[in-house]
């Protein structure tokens, strides 16, 4: 299963690198995820949450 944020549903984008040559190479983007503890469903669950998600308080943690 790839990684991918659980809240906002964030994953990996694909593209090109373009140097100043304008060669193009293949490249990726991946997220910034972070494993936390939250509460899912009234339990405790880890799970997989972008920074943005947790800086926006979409994520009720659990300590």
């Amino acid at each position: 299963m790839a990684k991918r944020c659980e809240i906002c549903g964030k994953e990996k984008k694909f593209g090109n690198s373009v140097s100043f040559s304008h060669k193009r190479g293949n490249r990726s983007w991946s997220p910034n995820l972070q494993r936390v503890r939250a509460v899912v469903n009234g339990s405790k669950k880890r799970i997989y949450v972008c920074t943005r998600c947790l800086r926006s308080g979409k994520v009720e943690r659990a300590l």
